[in-house]
């Protein structure tokens, strides 16, 4: 299953760092390799429970990520220029990034790093969390915006929020991001206390406004 190359409407003018799109193709080939085999392992034998669940975990990765790097997306205005820096003596992060699909986690990071915002990222939703909750965010003007994944390694984005919510409430500002757009789904993060729900593929541009909402700059 090869993976066309953006057509001319595309181009740069997505907005992305150089070369990004590329790596985001080859890993992508990559990807497309893992979901092959394991079709095939589901043709041998369609009762491999565990197989199902790659599959499914496989393919939604893969489609979350294609629309944010401008696959299957209308194109779009160039970003606009970056905001100046922050003069606040505060080192406290303003976005915090939580985020296993490498991909992803670079699209928004670099949106982050272009509009001057303080923030971190991390991959791993046990690792997160421990840092999380030892993190001083006193001499932040507000709460700092928690993009935090559902579906991520060591420990989902709801049991985060849901010890987060328990041991330092108001802590930080809760946005759950996830490919399942449900409106189940969508109606649990928002009735558990998240200021918002960002359904996969997500638009750079889309994202960097809502966060300039959010923060406030």
């Amino acid at each position: 299953m090869p993976v066309s190359p953006p057509g001319p409407q595309q181009g740069d003018d997505f907005g992305l760092p150089p070369g990004v799109r590329d790596e985001y193709l080859l890993g992508a080939r990559d990807q497309l390799g893992a979901i092959s085999e394991l079709a095939e392992r589901l043709i041998a034998a369609g009762t491999d429970t565990a197989a199902i669940e790659a599959l499914r975990r496989d393919a939604h990765r893969l489609r979350g990520s294609a629309g944010s790097f401008g696959f299957f997306t209308a194109p779009s205005p160039p970003i606009a220029a970056p905001s100046p820096h922050s003069d606040e003596p505060s080192d406290v992060p303003e976005v915090i990034v939580v985020e296993d699909d490498p991909a992803l986690a670079e699209l928004l990071t670099f949106g982050l790093e272009a509009r001057g915002y303080r923030f971190l990222h991390f991959r791993n939703g046990r690792e997160a969390l421990d840092l999380l909750k030892t993190m001083d965010t006193h001499s932040a003007a507000q709460a700092p915006l928690l993009l935090l994944d559902v579906d991520l390694p060591a420990l989902d984005g709801y049991s985060i929020f849901e010890e987060l919510q328990q041991e330092c409430p108001g802590k930080f500002r809760v946005v759950f991001t996830t490919v399942h757009g449900s409106e189940t789904e969508q109606l649990r993060g928002l009735e558990a206390g998240a200021m918002d729900y960002m359904v996969k593929p997500i638009s750079l541009r889309v994202a960097l406004e809502k966060i300039r909402r959010w923060v406030g700059r």
